[in-house]
């Protein structure tokens, strides 16, 4: 009798550690935040000779900062939100989707 309990455990310890491990195989973990992100803006207007072809607004989130992204067809530019200039510029560009 003292047999038949001690696999008795055995087989319920095996049991959980089943379920356990299958539970973590379905946990999806967080997205990570990508290091090309804006750490810093610039109030600074970029000029009109340079052609932009899209924007993003890039939400705070450390070490992340609250941004408009303007996008080049050379590269991106971080730019403050709440500049003055921003707001304007935005008006004729598409925003860009992830």
């Amino acid at each position: 009798m003292h047999h038949s309990s001690i696999c008795w455990k055995i087989t319920l310890m095996l049991t959980v550690l089943v379920c356990i491990s299958e539970q973590q195989g379905n946990y999806r973990r967080p997205t990570r935040v990508g290091v090309s992100c804006c750490r810093e803006v610039s109030k600074a207007r970029i000029p009109s000779d340079i052609k932009l072809v899209g924007y993003k607004h890039q939400n705070a989130l450390a070490p992340c900062v609250d941004a408009i992204i303007f996008y080049t067809e050379s590269g991106k530019y971080c730019s403050d939100p709440k500049a003055r200039w921003v707001s304007p510029r935005l008006r004729d560009l598409k925003e860009i989707q992830d």
